[in-house]
């Protein structure tokens, strides 16, 4: 009598219990068939996808990779899916390495975005094809000596980088998601147990295998977040800058490659926003979440004028008539109404609004101003890409490489209908891609809100309780 009365109040027996409750839980919504919702919206995705398919089509049948400007959105829109959803994962992997418990529940909706490199990769493609090699006499910020210095090493080392991003992001996903992939082929049926069974790779729970898995995963991270850096600056100095003669610009690929922490930020918290709303999980996603998410985007909104100004400092003051001229073209001439909608829904929304805490520590306001964010990202894409692949010259060594004359900034280019095609298709097959792998891998990290379950623990405190978190090692 006395020792099932000890029993039933066994912490140890407790906590097991808890985490199975928990684990059937996250497993029911995971494994509970598409709704009507989820089926629609992912027809509409798929139909504008394949017209995203047609639009490329017809851009190669009728502009070929000759007409450099005509691939100005193309350029744009790939850089903007590098700029959100493959810097998605950051708001995971930074929150792990400091140990920050309030990621656990979107840890996993933010690495899955990883997943979206393949169609990033597959867009990369054709620029290869519409830039230039180093023989054809384009500008560029390689030393290049004919017979020494292979004519395509930027289109190597470029590919080289999105690849690499790609393999990491996907070994990303594949690492974090071991425990929940045994857990599925253990508990489901049918295809989702076959998936689950390739993907968990014997996985068994074993004091190795979580040694291994955390330790590995820690170090997949790093490198994700070095190379995300990398081919950032890869991108900007072969596919970007030096297409504008007279843009010399240190900071700029620093500044590229922060712009995606800022809409990486905004993207997840979208993400979270459809997830508590329309994906059950709203008991896991809450106010803490949000709130952190909210700090973290008005922090780098604050930082973006900060780069911002910077690289506009030096042209400014600098006021040669070559960077007169490349503020002319990105900035205070034709672009100039995208540059101030950039200006306004990237800076001047975030921060006049999240400086509040109502809108801050809410379910609705940090989603409102990431939407709003990534508004202004896509426009500042359209406006960096487009006015680039703009200036004439790219390969015609009889044209000026090093400087561009204010009377020779060529005028805004506007989207034909392949162009609208191409930008609304990747878009759309982007998020496609995401929702289909919320049915193979689950969306919430179900082994690290189990972890969470060893490190807190509810007492009583004067009148009320109150729960006490622990810090890991």
């Amino acid at each position: 009598m006395t020792r099932e009365y000890q029993d039933s109040n066994d912490p140890t027996i407790r906590d097991l219990s808890a985490s199975s409750a928990l684990s059937r839980e996250l497993l029911a919504i995971h494994n509970r068939s598409c709704g009507t919702m989820f089926r629609t919206t992912a027809f509409v995705l798929a139909g504008l996808f394949i017209l995203g398919v047609i639009g490329f089509v017809v851009k190669i049948i009728t502009d070929g990779p000759e007409d450099k400007a005509s691939w100005g959105y193309h350029a744009a829109v790939f850089a903007f899916i590098i700029t959100t959803a493959s810097a998605a994962p950051i708001v995971a992997i930074a929150p792990r390495m400091v140990k920050a418990h309030w990621r656990r529940s979107i840890s996993r909706a933010a690495e899955l975005w990883a997943v979206v490199g393949v169609l990033s990769l597959v867009l990369f493609l054709p620029l290869l094809a519409v830039l230039p090699s180093l023989a054809d006499g384009r500008r560029t910020f390689w030393f290049y000596h004919p017979g020494e210095v292979p004519e395509f090493t930027p289109h190597v080392w470029t590919t080289l980088a999105i690849l690499g991003l790609t393999v990491l992001g996907l070994a990303l996903v594949w690492m974090s998601s071991l425990p929940d992939m045994a857990l599925l082929r253990d508990n489901s049926s049918g295809w989702k147990q076959g998936m689950a069974r390739r993907l968990a790779f014997g996985w068994k729970g074993t004091s190795r295998q979580w040694f291994i898995q955390k330790h590995r995963l820690g170090i997949l991270g790093a490198f994700y977040f070095m190379m995300l850096v990398f081919a950032h600056f890869m991108i900007v100095a072969d596919f970007l800058m030096p297409l504008v003669p007279g843009w010399i610009d240190a900071l700029f690929p620093a500044t590229h490659a922060f712009n995606g922490l800022q809409a990486g930020i905004a993207t997840v918290l979208i993400t979270m926003f459809f997830l508590r709303k329309y994906g059950g999980y709203r008991d896991y996603i809450g106010i803490d979440q949000f709130r952190s998410m909210g700090k973290l985007l008005l922090a780098t909104s604050l930082l973006w004028v900060w780069f911002w100004f910077s690289s506009f400092n030096v042209l400014w003051y600098g006021a040669k008539p070559s960077e007169q001229a490349v503020l002319e073209l990105l900035m205070v001439g034709p672009y100039l109404p995208i540059f101030l909608a950039v200006f306004v829904t990237v800076f001047i929304i975030p921060f006049f609004t999240m400086i509040w805490n109502p809108v801050r520590r809410s379910t609705w306001g940090p989603p409102l101003i990431a939407v709003s964010v990534l508004i202004g990202t896509l426009l500042d894409r359209v406006r960096l890409y487009v006015a680039a692949y703009s200036v004439p010259g790219i390969g015609d060594p009889k044209i000026d490489k090093h400087e561009l004359h204010i009377g020779d900034v060529p005028s805004a280019v506007i989207p034909n209908v392949s162009d609208v095609l191409i930008v609304v298709g990747a878009i759309a097959g982007a998020i496609l891609i995401y929702m289909l792998v919320t049915r193979i891998i689950p969306v919430m990290n179900i082994w690290e809100q189990k972890e969470l379950l060893l490190y807190k623990v509810h007492k009583s405190f004067h009148r009320t309780e109150v729960q006490i978190l622990g810090k890991p090692d």
